[in-house]
């Protein structure tokens, strides 16, 4: 029966000329072609979908789908109940599996703020904070660092990291400083290879690329006394000068996302500021991937709770094209529909976000690809990205004072080390870290900075630890006192009120100094800290920042086994009452911008 059907040849002519796919499914059309052909496809309602971030926490994979969601993300701390990679994995693949068997199957982004490593995960590697990495002078391993993260990332199932942020901290006060690079343009535009790590020099092209994400546009780091999401109250000049630069190399970089700043600009909200954001970021600098708000950050322009129309408006008309709506998705959909029929945001606008959305998406190969690449799996947290991690810590040490104390004899010697920083692995990372704000305690594996000069004594050294100092006697040759900051994010990062050691690091010290013991102190901080007044009491001092997981690389450099070569790229402050104080500004710094000893060998 089958070979007489087969011989009837006309009969089965309707099988041979098969309609073929639609264009935009075609891997091999261009990715404008696919994105003309989608367009053309898409309702209101996909559209506006498209243009909307939920959290994780505020919708389920068919909650997603039903409201045609371009994009998901994970907040810090919002974490699947098995935060392993595979449960990541899962996760994310619920949300990408709802999304691709929706009529049109456009595939979902994920994001998440991987800023020093994929932080948000059990076991990845923590890299050092931007401050750090700034002060390593090193942007090929910022670039290597970028990937390690991108392969971290990729093989949990998120495609898109709300990272590197680019802004220039010009005030220590301010609680994001150590997500800076530095104080001078130039250390952000040099470190914007971050980019090139994460994306690849052409998106999609490498397994484990991810979209990377360009932050905060623009001028977040500039705000009168350090206030986070404060005002920038300078001139345009300036703000071109000092805050412009690294976005301009961002986007030479191909980076296909930038972020807008919660901060103001000359008393308008960022969010709000369609000069800056469509006529300098996306007609003058030539900006074509898609522009992302912050998270909630729409609620602010008006001084508000919640957003209303007219915020959902001026944003979306000022040139937002993706809104992180947390937990409010439906509320915006409704606005931005309705304000869309009632002809007050053009279709115009509606369709440009859609087409930088999707351009993102297609050059991922999502729609080819939309899974986990679970094979990625086995780069997570390895050997290799811990050396990684652990090089980046040594590079990032900045040798400040020596009195002839540094480097610490490793063989017949006897340590005494303190601090609540010595031990504490938590301290070290900073913030984001497993959750926004970060916290103490042996919360993430790895080696602490005790770890690491324990590990690292040789034939007949010996090293004791006590937190408070208890103990400490003549008979030890010296003491290092690990000690500054514990973990802070944004907003409960501000110190307007100064930023100097607190009093369990001043009766640390004191008790180790009243021994007659070299001491040795090594400051864990997200920023210079104001110590001149106790630095006369220091025989050697050493600027960790916030090494990460690796803190065994904190110990390379006190043995000696690496001679330090950081340098800072933030003027030391001769005291917290001299903020602001920038390289070129005429203020005489306790250590000056570019500062940094070596051992004399």
């Amino acid at each position: 029966m089958l070979a007489g059907l087969l011989l009837a040849g006309p009969a089965l002519t309707p099988m041979a000329s098969a309609t073929p796919g639609p264009l935009y499914r075609n891997p091999h059309a261009s990715v404008s072609s696919r994105v003309d052909d989608l367009l053309k496809r898409m309702s209101l309602d996909d559209k506006v979908g498209q243009m909307t971030q939920a959290e994780r926490g505020a919708v389920t994979p068919d909650q997603a789908a039903a409201l045609k969601l371009g994009s998901l993300l994970s907040g810090g701390g919002s974490v699947p109940a098995g935060n392993t990679p595979n449960g990541w994995a899962d996760m994310v693949d619920s949300y990408q599996k709802a999304a691709v068997s929706t009529p049109l199957g456009i595939p979902t982004i994920y994001g998440v703020d991987a800023v020093h490593g994929h932080n948000n995960v059990y076991g990845a590697t923590i890299f050092p904070h931007n401050i750090g990495l700034g002060a390593a002078n090193n942007p090929r391993l910022v670039e290597k660092i970028g990937r390690a993260t991108a392969l971290e990332v990729a093989g949990t199932g998120p495609q898109w990291d709300f990272s590197p942020c680019l802004c220039v901290a010009r005030d220590d006060r301010w609680g994001r400083t150590y997500e800076s690079f530095g104080e001078s343009p130039r250390d952000a535009v040099a470190n914007a290879s971050a980019i090139t790590g994460l994306q690849g020099h052409g998106l999609g092209e490498k397994p484990g690329s991810v979209l990377a994400t360009a932050k905060h546009y623009v001028g977040d780091g500039g705000t009168t006394n350090g206030v986070d999401q404060g005002n920038t109250e300078i001139s345009e000049r300036e703000l071109r000068q000092i805050h412009l630069p690294p976005f301009r190399e961002a986007i030479d970089r191909g980076v296909g996302s930038v972020m807008i700043s919660f901060s103001s600009f000359q008393g308008v909200r960022m969010h709000a500021q369609k000069y800056l954001i469509t006529d300098v970021l996306k007609k003058e600098l030539r900006f074509s991937g898609l522009v992302i708000s912050d998270y909630n950050a729409i609620n602010q322009i008006d001084g508000q709770e919640g957003f209303t129309p007219e915020e959902v408006r001026l944003s979306v008309n000022a040139g937002i094209d993706m809104f992180m709506v947390p937990w409010d998705a439906p509320q915006f959909i409704a606005y931005l529909k309705a304000e869309v029929e009632a002809g007050r945001v053009p279709t115009a606008r509606i369709d440009d976000a859609n087409r930088r959305i999707l351009a993102e998406k297609f050059k991922l190969g999502l729609f080819e690809h939309p899974y986990t690449d679970r094979s990625l799996q086995k780069t997570f947290g390895s050997k290799e990205h811990r050396e990684l991690a652990r090089q980046a810590v040594r590079e990032s040490q900045v040798l400040l004072k020596n009195d002839g104390v540094l480097p610490l004899a490793k063989k017949n010697n006897k340590i005494f080390v303190a601090g609540k920083n010595a031990n504490d692995i938590g301290n070290q990372a900073g913030g984001w870290t497993l959750t926004w704000q970060g916290q103490s305690g042996p919360v993430i594996p790895g080696t602490t900075i005790l770890d690491g000069l324990k590990s690292g004594a040789g034939k007949g050294t010996t090293v004791t630890y006590d937190r408070a100092g208890d103990g400490i006697d003549g008979s030890y040759q010296v003491a290092v006192a690990v000690v500054g900051e514990t973990p802070y994010a944004e907003g409960q990062g501000d110190r307007p009120n100064g930023f100097g050691l607190d009093a369990e690091d001043l009766a640390t010290i004191a008790k180790l100094k009243s021994s007659g013991v070299p001491v040795v102190v090594v400051t864990v901080s997200g920023r210079p800290l104001d110590i001149a007044a106790q630095l006369p009491q220091f025989d050697g001092l050493v600027a960790a920042w916030l090494p990460g997981s690796e803190g065994a690389g904190v110990a390379d450099v006190l043995y000696g086994d690496y001679n330090p070569t950081g340098k800072l790229t933030f003027s030391w402050p001769a005291s917290a009452t001299q903020e602001p104080v920038n390289v070129g500004d005429g203020k005489k710094a306790l250590y000056p911008y570019g500062f940094g000893l070596r051992y004399r060998r």
